[in-house]
């Protein structure tokens, strides 16, 4: 590459980092003297542009605002609606039908027939009634009605009469149907319905928390490494200020002006780079604790202090047999479907059912002195009976509560392998957690070995005795082991964060409020 390509190469990237670069982004670095040594020092953080933003809010806003969450909200309030419609089954009916009738013709008398005569009659008739179910699988029903009657017929002694009735009868199963366990499954099975709804919900929030804890981490990892970049192009520029004035002086080639020069172009292009992943990072943070809200990016982030105990697999394991959602659904589930082996057997008995009438009547020329008749309790009338309903060898009954069975069976297998799964999982983040601990370790020495390495190579350099290409590569170095100690410790909270999400703690962590 000739000297004034590599120059040109230069300025289009170096104009196009400053263009693409965002406000509250550090400026890029400035041509420093030759006579100023580079400090090998770590990168002091960018100044915000924004205050401070911590973890702990931005898990406050994604409770607040997370579409995920959100969606998964209404499948917790449908729950609480199938309670509702449950129960609605043993609230009173209340039923009133009315009619009226006329009919007219040719009619006979008892003392002779009478040819000619126009007969007329007219009925109103009105009835009022209420039914209930109870949980021991009773029907319950009473009614009243008022019957209004006149005609033309001159014997009749009451024109217009009224008849009046009072009537109570119950239906009660004695097999298929009856008892209070029966008739309560659909209530209780709603209730766990809704103790599984939140559960779901419960882990829609635990995964929420996770997502917003690695990508906020990520926010902090990317604008750190924007920092690092930025601190090799100021090295960079350093050096090529330096062997510019070397080679005017005699002690360095054009091709130690032109390397230096393409490792400003190359820090350049790392800048760059880096920002773009800034700006991803930012919009994947801003995508779960907002909506449409990515006009403002959101404020200075940073790592907190991790002094979290090395974590045991029992102790995890304990904690995420007592929490994990998935789990704790499975075991609801499991109940569910323990009411559904018992309502199934039930339906496979026979139907037998027991039931009972009475009523009271009255007759009189006005409605009132007609209901006053029932208190004689002169006209009434019983009735008791008793139904028996077999299907011929109840095939069908036989084989849903064999179905029922079968499918509680298999939950109870996929809770034994949920029960596995989640160990497997535990043991794997509790090793992730313990790797990962010792990798900042490893890589917090590896930082400080490339930093002595640096200022090795540049006293070299300033001594005469390594080339630009030598310190230039271990400026490389140096970054590298900037970028991977970042990057260790954002592995790290993130390993952390996956532990909490298995065994369910991270709700008492951030001290977020669930329905029970």
């Amino acid at each position: 590459m000739s000297r004034p390509s590599a120059r040109a190469l230069l300025l289009t990237l170096s104009l196009a980092a400053l263009t693409r670069l965002s406000a509250q982004e550090p400026a890029s670095a400035t041509v420093v003297p030759a006579a100023t040594p580079a400090a090998p020092t770590a990168p002091a953080a960018a100044a915000p542009a924004a205050p401070e933003l911590t973890l702990e809010e931005c898990i406050a806003r994604v409770l607040e605002k997370n579409f995920s969450l959100r969606i998964q909200g209404f499948n917790s309030a449908n729950a609480k609606e199938s309670l509702v419609i449950a129960k609605a089954g043993f609230e009173p009916t209340f039923n009133a039908t009315g009619s009226r009738a006329h009919s007219q013709g040719v009619t006979s008398f008892t003392s002779g027939t009478i040819t000619g005569t126009d007969f007329r009659q007219d009925q109103s008739d009105v009835r009022l009634g209420a039914t209930q179910n109870i949980t021991t699988g009773a029907a319950l029903s009473v009614s009243t009605s008022v019957l209004r009657s006149s005609n033309n017929i001159p014997l009749n002694s009451l024109n217009p009469a009224y008849d009046s009735d009072i009537a109570f009868s119950i239906t009660q199963p004695l097999l298929k149907g009856a008892g209070p366990k029966v008739n309560r499954a659909g209530i209780e099975t709603s209730k766990l319905g809704i103790t599984i709804a939140n559960l779901n919900y419960k882990g829609s929030v635990l995964q929420a928390v996770r997502d917003t804890e690695a990508a906020y981490y990520n926010l902090v990892f990317t604008r750190g490494q924007l920092v690092v970049k930025q601190h090799s192009l100021e090295l960079a520029a350093k050096l090529y200020d330096e062997n510019k004035v070397r080679k005017n002086t005699g002690v360095a080639t054009s091709l130690d002006v032109l390397t230096a020069e393409v490792g400003v172009a190359a820090a350049q292009n790392g800048v760059v780079l880096a920002a773009q992943q800034v700006r991803n990072a930012e919009d994947a943070l801003l995508a779960l604790t907002g909506q449409f809200e990515f006009n403002e990016p959101p404020g200075a982030v940073q790592f907190t202090p991790f002094t979290d105990p090395a974590p045991s697999v029992g102790e995890s394991f304990r904690l995420a047999r007592d929490l994990q959602p998935n789990y704790l659904a499975a075991l609801n589930t499991i109940k569910q479907l323990e009411i559904a082996v018992s309502t199934a057997q039930n339906g496979s008995l026979p139907t037998l059912n027991l039931g009972g009438a009475v009523g009271f009547n009255g007759r009189d020329h006005t409605t009132g002195s007609a209901y006053d008749n029932l208190n004689t309790r002169e006209n009434y009338n019983w009735q008791v009976d008793l139904s028996l309903s077999v299907p011929w060898g109840a095939h069908a009954d036989k084989a849903r509560a064999r179905t029922a069975v079968n499918n509680l069976h298999q939950e109870q297998a996929l809770l034994q392998q949920i029960e596995q799964t989640l160990l497997v999982q535990v043991r794997a983040a509790v090793l992730a957690v313990e790797t990962n601990i010792e990798s900042v370790q490893i890589s917090n020495q590896a930082t400080t070995l490339a930093e002595k390495q640096y200022e090795l190579q540049r006293a070299k350099f300033d001594a005469g005795l390594a080339t630009s290409r030598e310190v230039l590569q271990s400026q490389t170095d140096l970054e590298t082991a900037r970028v991977a100690n970042l990057q260790a410790k954002v592995n790290l909270r993130i390993a952390v964060a996956n532990l909490h999400q298995l065994d369910g703690s991270s709700v008492d962590r951030y001290h977020i409020a669930l329905a029970e």
